[in-house]
């Protein structure tokens, strides 16, 4: 893809830049020799959009740059059919100060450096291609669905912290407060007083209701109903804190509800795409990482040229820095957070069912890596060979894995045989 834009770059006559707000955008349009020859504002409405089209309809095959690859704007962008170019904010803010090294900044100076940067620098970037509807909705799923649990997870730190000050007992029997049967309990019994009055019949017709009878836990639970009174807080504070613990717990099983109806729909669209084989396959990755890798990668496969382009958008590859005989490295932060969350999360699961994958995280973990870096490095190889599979759209096979590194000479199994 970039030799094609390096052939097309000298019939461009136009490039534009696109500095993008909640409810306007700046647009700035230089010709071959830097000149500005548009220069506008729009709204972030219809009529808009309506007028940007009409304004720019007179560059035919117009290249724009954009501080961001992906959202309604880029959609809008590439629905209007330009040539959309993403733009890092870190290189978008060292277009600007080569233009305004004075420290000035406004919405159209980003426009005009992002213009211009397009224009001189633009015939070795890569151009976005959209991606399938299928992909993109499974993309928007997910990252709405990990939104959605991280305000399960605030939800759930408010109820503990209110049951804490008034009813410690119901946090002594209930270990997992991201469970139903957790939140069920709060509404059934909201106070220490109303549990008490309810009785042991009661109290195990509910843990029966809610399949928790199992034998290491019932009569521990019973026993702490039983001593609910024994340490709680005051009248007034229980009266208080029971109507938030309350509201809490209604919020969290709505809320748990919302995520049940994503998780149908993000398995059934897992289910029809394509690559979901291939990225089924994956040692670890289960119904939730598969998903979320598979949408944050897309199905452009001539996005990432080497598996050391995928390894530095995700973030695994660290960042060099050499002056002279110095040489450091550092932590890679300019990369996709939400990838590279998902890939964390994948490699820490390989490490349960994938005999070279614990084997090489040992491996690091005895050079004195921490544990977070012993996983990065351990994703930075499942990486590799996730591009591999990628560009050949096979699945992981364990034996011939196995097969590669008995023939390359694999360090793996000078520590360990490798398991069946």
């Amino acid at each position: 893809m970039g030799n094609e834009n390096a052939a097309r770059w000298s019939e461009r006559i136009a490039f534009a830049g696109f500095d993008w707000a909640g409810d306007h955008h700046d647009v700035v349009v230089v010709d071959v020799g830097g000149t500005v020859v548009e220069d506008f504002r729009i709204d972030d409405s219809a009529a808009g959009w309506q007028q940007l089209r009409k304004r720019l309809s007179a560059y035919a095959d117009l290249a724009v740059a954009v501080e961001t690859r992906s959202g309604v704007v880029v959609e809008r962008l590439l629905e209007a059919g330009y040539a959309v170019f993403p733009v890092n904010p870190m290189a978008a803010k060292r277009y600007r100060e080569r233009k305004a090294p004075s420290g000035h900044k406004t919405d159209r100076v980003d426009a005009w450096s992002m213009a211009d940067a397009l224009r001189t620098d633009g015939h070795a970037w890569r151009a976005l291609r959209p991606d399938d509807p299928l992909t993109v909705e499974l993309r928007v799923l997910c990252r709405d669905e990990v939104a959605l649990i991280g305000q399960r997870t605030a939800l759930v730190h408010q109820l503990q912290a209110a049951l804490r000050e008034y009813y410690p007992v119901a946090l002594r029997a209930f270990e997992d407060w991201t469970m139903r049967s957790s939140w069920a309990f709060v509404e059934r019994f909201p106070t220490p007083a109303a549990l008490i009055q309810s009785g042991k019949r009661r109290w195990e017709k509910f843990l029966h209701t809610q399949k928790l009878y199992r034998p290491e836990t019932y009569a521990e639970r019973l026993r702490l109903f039983a001593t609910a009174e024994e340490f709680c807080g005051s009248v007034a504070l229980i009266q208080a804190k029971s109507l938030l613990a309350t509201g809490l717990a209604i919020q969290l099983r709505t809320l748990q509800d919302h995520l049940d109806r994503y998780r149908a729909r993000i398995e059934e669209l897992f289910a029809r795409h394509p690559d979901h084989d291939l990225f089924g396959s994956l040692p670890g990755v289960g119904p939730k990482l598969g998903p979320r890798l598979l949408s944050e990668l897309g199905d452009d496969r001539g996005r990432f040229d080497s598996a050391e382009g995928l390894q530095c958008y995700v973030g695994t590859a660290p960042v060099t820095h050499q002056s002279g005989k110095m040489r450091t490295a550092r932590f890679r932060r300019g990369c996709n957070p939400r990838l590279r969350h998902a890939v964390h999360l994948w490699a820490g699961q390989s490490l349960r069912v994938c005999a070279w994958a614990q084997v090489y995280y040992e491996k690091k973990r005895s050079e004195g890596k921490s544990y977070a870096c012993a996983l990065r490095c351990l994703a930075q190889r499942w990486l590799k060979i996730l591009w591999k599979m990628w560009q050949t759209r096979t699945r992981y096979d364990a034996e011939r894995h196995h097969r590669n590194q008995v023939r390359h000479g694999g360090w793996v199994l000078a520590l360990r045989p490798v398991k069946s």
